[in-house]
């Protein structure tokens, strides 16, 4: 094993946001609190991670994404091939690198990263933003250094909750001391309740087509809209006199401190970061996938920080019954964002770097 004092670090994961987001808040925190530890990031090409992670500062190293089979075809004759020559590449990069410590965040890149560090016995961390564990995360648990997990009730053997990490724009935001300014900047009324409503960067046709249709109705009580649809869906969707519509909004902390009640995908990220800065919502869960996003909303919903319904009630008459009153009950909109914020965690991405530098050390 290594035995060099600058612990060597590799951050494995990507694809989407939920996996990336994580692992570059916790990166940066592996940064300040430990400046003198070499983080490596392993990825793909095709995911968010090859823009995001170098543009970030770190260094991205990518293998091909290789798919697990679902069904005997092709794709399945190829896949052992395809995925020994990844595992191959990883092994490679942690005896060139002389890498002390692999963490996993779920993804592709994961089961090769994972099967590598435990052919050379090199320790594993894993953080599992999900209720459901995903596939990824189930196998590296197995022989994990240390199991974190943004929720309670994970299946995961040794799982700890310390939360999602996030950046520190977001995890230490305080909403009320900036929410005059994110008012300012989204060209909306100080005085008047506002309404967030997202589907995510590729947005939510549900979401969006419920929200314009129930938008005059909103206007029309005094509440403010701010409209983000996802990239290339804003079209037919005028803005007007506090009906706010962008596409894209890329330090959310804005949106989140400018928002009374936010009305969202169940996400693990979304939910981590809408109470981690305690701000009320109305969580969609998409009705996709193994049900993890119903699963992500769960606990705070029973806690009393959001509300949650279905996929196919959502449309614009709930919105005008449900919704709207409810961004007119200010003590409500209150106890719900006291109740988000008691079960928020705002410092996942400084126990993770702590966990995963002291894993390293130990090595």
């Amino acid at each position: 094993m290594p035995t060099t004092t600058a612990p060597r670090i590799l951050l494995a994961g990507g694809g989407s946001a939920g996996h990336v987001s994580p692992l570059l808040a916790t990166a940066a925190q592996i940064t300040r609190r430990s400046p003198e530890a070499e983080v490596l990031v392993l990825g793909t090409q095709e995911g968010l991670e090859a823009d995001l992670v170098p543009a970030a500062g770190y260094e991205l190293v990518t293998i091909e994404k290789v798919p697990f089979p679902r069904r005997p075809n092709g794709a399945a004759l190829r896949f052992p091939g395809r995925f020994g020559g990844s595992l191959r590449q990883v092994r490679n990069l942690l005896k060139e690198r002389q890498i002390d410590v692999v963490a996993g965040f779920g993804g592709y890149v994961c089961p090769p990263a994972y099967l590598a560090a435990a052919s050379l016995r090199r320790p594993l961390v894993v953080h599992e933003a999900n209720r459901r564990p995903g596939l990824a995360n189930r196998l590296g648990a197995r022989r994990a250094a240390a199991v974190l997990t943004a929720f309670d009730g994970s299946s995961l053997p040794r799982a700890r909750r310390i939360g999602m990490p996030m950046r520190e724009e977001i995890a230490h935001l305080d909403r009320a001391a900036h929410r005059d300014e994110a008012l300012r900047g989204f060209g909306l009324d100080l005085a008047r309740p506002v309404l967030l409503a997202t589907g995510g960067s590729l947005g939510a046709l549900r979401l969006n087509t419920a929200v314009a249709e129930a938008a005059e109705s909103f206007l029309e009580a005094g509440v403010q809209i701010l409209h983000v649809t996802g990239r290339g869906k804003s079209e037919g969707l005028p803005e007007r006199d506090g009906y706010r519509v962008v596409e894209y909004v890329s330090a959310m902390e804005d949106a989140y401190a400018a928002a009374d009640l936010a009305l969202t995908r169940s996400g693990a990220g979304t939910v981590c970061e809408l109470t981690a800065v305690g701000l009320p919502a109305v969580l969609v869960p998409l009705p996709i996938g193994n049900g993890e996003q119903a699963l992500n909303g769960q606990e705070v919903v029973a806690a009393g920080g959001a509300l949650m319904v279905a996929d196919a009630d959502l449309d614009a008459a709930h919105l005008r019954s449900q919704v709207l009153p409810l961004l007119r009950d200010r003590s409500r909109l209150t106890a719900m964002a006291d109740a988000a914020r008691a079960f928020g965690i705002t410092d996942a991405a400084e126990v993770m770097a702590d966990v995963v530098t002291g894993v390293a050390r130990r090595a």
